[in-house]
């Protein structure tokens, strides 16, 4: 469909100079849109070898034929004796011998060079016989051999794909020159930005995404992918691979670098990625904030599967080491690894590390080699914990205490107890119980000794309860409080009674007989700190009493538990002094309900010389206290209603925000031994049984190309928390030499900062932006979304740093390795294999 354009809406009818005919265009992600192509392309028609020009007005929908077409008509060519060709950045990037493809999926762009070539009249054959010019029989593209012409710099990109997946061979000088000038190179890449032209092209903000701006641009700035990219990746597209998108997400990368790279461009809309992207990753689709690592992960991942040399992936059970050397047991898990997974990404970006694991039961040592995309490193450089804990007595002892103590940060649950039971001055013949609180229940016991301190986090609520060590067949008593709520309005009407504050524990023998009555005055020994100094005889005005023998027999219980019934007689708190005696034996019943084995409630203000049938599945006992107006009235609760957080976050000191953190202690404290959470238990092969094990990482193998995440979001239940520490990172000379596991291997790790993605501002409501090195100029240049600027190399270090990029520093001895190990696909001459062992 054509229309003609007529002039604006609400303006006159366009009347004079010549008919403005536009084509009506299928767009939109669905490509079922209907829309008129304004502005179709312009492009250059270049003929060689006669060095003629001309400039076209196409649609982007025509093919690759009607603009091979035109050119012969323009130029009055015989169609059997020209080819053209993508004429990228004054290089003839790629042959465009597919005729039915449009000119929108090739990629070509407004104002781009398309380069018309003129076969020698002798050769017969037409289009298929150019085989000097990149192109064999059969029409794929091997771009090996460049045409002889006028142009001495339309010079065709001559890698192997052995050398694009080594990353060391070396590209001839007139590939690395664009028009004229001699071009740095960075190490042996061969990737040129050829002056400020290429490589600075900014990404529209489509609507927060930001986070995928800075992540692109890193990557397409990294020497390997652009590269790769930019030569004919089409082969290794794996469209059999259920993991990947059958090729569409590398297509959509590839594409978008294209564009990227382009000379003299105008920022880019990356719609057609993201759409992609979206389809691979759900998550990411809409336009809300994202994390930039999450995505960067999720997108080297996709790119992975979609470039996987591996079209059949094989089975192959991993073996443990068995006290076999390290170095053949690395090799064999990273040649099990490559087996199944084979691709620029791995070759470029995957390296490996040492897993060290050892039962803390049967000291069972379990060795594995495990390869990694990116290192996640701790910012946290302490190596001590403050953690804050209450301190509860079952004895009505003392009042709750809430009790800060400074602990290992890798330290296990018996650290903390005993660290909290030196601050409270813990008897001899006292233990504690450490409880984790939640919704004013308690979640779960921390019995385990050897529990992680890492899976207590710094918004989590602990109560330690005070009990006799030795509480031979017993259960524990949970109190649980409960208040009623009401709804405010003209009719205020029951909702019920909701838990609140935190439960009491205390311990209760199982040996005696158990009534509703010795429940009662358990609960009230538990409560007797809180009674209010101005109601010193609410308990002695009783209702109902208890019997001589109940109390008789709660006595005997209590000192079966090595409970010191007299304890709240004989403690210093002044509002005890003047209770008299007579307030253990003449008791005012509480509102006290008892949670049977059945899940009923017994009521225990009734019946107190009832026996109380305990669960034998359980051991806890659970009552509930309803506390009513007229009850809070005579105790103080407020012990008991707010409890501490054991990390409570403040402003930073300035101290703490003054001293600098090193990288190297970020790689130190992951590579830190440090026992597994709970969650994450190892089943130990000699113990059968699920053991917490500590966990050692060892570098092994590292990348060509080290991606560094720095761990400033943290994300807890009800809290998300960034760290704004200030990282020191280097730029130069990051050596990584001490840290690799694998001493056989002599060669020097060394790396060098070429990019690193930035956050600022909080969760949710910050900005990502990125810091990109153009290796050839050697200046450092800051890409914000479509705005590009460049900075000074001191500008780059902040505490927004985010995500860091490293490359590592080609050695004279790095060229003389071998080089010789064939990959698993078969078809490769050179594998990144040997070079990182």
């Amino acid at each position: 469909m054509v229309v003609v354009l007529e002039g604006a809406a609400g303006s006159p009818p366009y009347r004079g100079g010549p008919i403005l005919p536009r084509k009506v265009i299928n767009s939109g992600l669905s490509q079922t849109e209907l829309a008129v192509e304004v502005y179709p392309l312009r492009l250059q028609l270049h003929l060689m070898p006669k060095d003629e020009r001309s400039t076209i007005r196409i649609s982007k929908k025509e093919t690759i034929r009607q603009l091979h077409k035109k050119a012969c008509e323009i130029f009055s060519l015989n169609p059997e004796l020209v080819c053209i060709w993508d004429y990228f950045s004054h290089q003839k990037h790629g042959l465009m011998n597919d005729m039915d493809k449009t000119l929108d999926d090739a990629n070509i762009q407004m104002d781009q060079d398309i380069l018309v070539e003129v076969a020698n009249g002798n050769s017969a054959g037409g289009v298929n016989s150019f085989h000097e010019n990149g192109t064999a029989d059969n029409g794929t593209v091997a771009l090996t051999k460049p045409s002889q012409s006028n142009f001495s710099n339309a010079e065709g990109l001559s890698l192997s794909k052995a050398s694009i997946r080594n990353g060391t061979a070396e590209l001839s000088q007139s590939q690395q020159l664009a028009s004229s000038g001699t071009d740095k190179t960075y190490g042996s890449s061969g990737v040129s930005t050829r002056g400020s032209a290429c490589g600075l092209t900014g990404l529209l903000n489509l609507g927060n995404t930001c986070f995928m701006n800075s992540a692109i641009q890193c990557l397409v700035h990294t020497p390997e992918f652009a590269r790769y990219f930019r030569e004919d990746y089409y082969q290794e597209i794996n469209r059999q691979n259920p993991l990947g998108m059958v090729g569409e997400l590398a297509l959509a990368f590839g594409d978008l670098l294209r564009k990227l790279w382009a000379p003299g461009r105008t920022p880019v809309a990356p719609r057609p990625f993201k759409a992609k992207l979206a389809r691979f990753a759900p998550q990411f689709s809409g336009y809300n904030q994202h994390d930039s690592q999450e995505l960067l992960a999720f997108l080297l991942d996709g790119l992975h599967e979609d470039l996987n040399r591996v079209k059949h992936k094989p089975y192959i059970k991993s073996k443990d080491a068995d006290g076999r050397p390290d170095e053949e047991v690395a090799d064999e898990y990273w040649a099990n690894h490559i087996a199944r997974n084979d691709s620029i990404i791995v070759d470029v970006c995957q390296g490996q590390y040492k897993s060290t694991l050892v039962c803390p039961v049967c000291n069972k040592i379990s060795v594995t080699f495990d390869p990694f995309m990116y290192l996640s490193l701790p910012l946290q450089s302490a190596t001590t914990r403050s953690m804050t804990v209450t301190i509860f007595t079952c004895d009505g002892s003392a009042l709750p205490t809430a009790c800060t103590v400074t602990v290992p940060k890798q330290g296990r649950c018996r650290d903390l107890i005993q660290a909290l039971g030196n601050s409270c001055s813990l008897k001899h013949n006292e233990k504690l119980l450490l409880a984790e609180i939640r919704g004013h229940l308690i979640h779960r016991f921390l019995e385990d000794p050897l529990i992680s301190l890492s899976s207590i986090k710094d918004d989590d609520h602990l109560a330690a309860y005070k009990i006799p060590k030795l509480t031979k067949n017993s259960k524990f008593l949970q109190l649980i409080h409960r208040r009623e709520e009401r709804e405010i309005g003209i009719c205020q009407s029951n909702v019920g009674w909701k838990p609140y504050g935190t439960p009491l524990v205390s311990p209760i023998s199982c040996d005696d007989v158990i009534t509703r009555g010795d429940i009662q005055l358990i609960v009230h020994r538990m409560l007797s700190p809180m009674l209010r100094i101005e109601n010193p005889g609410f308990n002695c005005v009783s209702r109902s009493k208890t019997s001589a023998a109940t109390a008789a027999n709660a006595s005997r219980l209590a000192a079966s538990s090595e409970a010191c019934i007299d304890s709240s007689l004989a403690n210093d708190d002044p509002r005890q002094k003047d209770v008299p005696s007579s307030k253990l034996v003449n008791l005012e019943k509480l509102p006290l309900q008892l949670v049977d084995e059945n899940n009923a409630c017994i009521d225990l203000t009734v019946g107190e010389d009832k026996s109380v049938k305990l669960s034998s599945s359980s051991m806890s006992i659970l009552v509930f206290a309803d506390w009513s107006q007229k009850l809070l009235e005579n105790y103080d609760t407020r012990y008991i209603e707010n409890l501490p957080e054991v990390t409570k976050y403040g402003p930073a000191t300035k101290k703490a925000r003054t001293e600098p953190l090193s990288l190297y202690s970020c790689l130190e404290a992951f590579l830190r031994e440090e026992p597994l959470v709970p969650e994450d238990m190892w089943y130990c092969p000699t113990c059968k049984e699920r053991r917490q094990a500590s966990k050692k990482l060892d570098l092994w193998r590292l990348p060509e190309v080290l991606v560094i995440h720095l761990k400033r979001f943290s994300y807890s239940r009800s809290m998300k928390h960034k760290l704004e520490t200030f990282v020191n990172f280097p730029i130069h000379d990051f050596d990584l030499t001490k840290y690799v596991a694998n001493k056989n291997n002599s060669r020097r790790q060394l790396y060098e900062l070429y990019a690193l993605t930035n956050h600022y501002g909080g969760m949710g409501s910050g900005h990502y932006t990125a810091h990109i090195k153009l290796l050839d100029e050697n200046r450092w240049y800051n890409f914000d979304d479509s705005h590009i600027s460049p900075i000074n190399e001191e500008d780059v270090k902040s505490a927004a740093a985010y995500v860091l990029f490293y490359r590592r520093v080609k050695t004279d001895h790095d060229h003389c390795l071998s080089n010789g190990t064939v990959s698993s696909a078969g078809q490769h001459s050179i594998s990144s294999f040997s070079l990182r062992k």
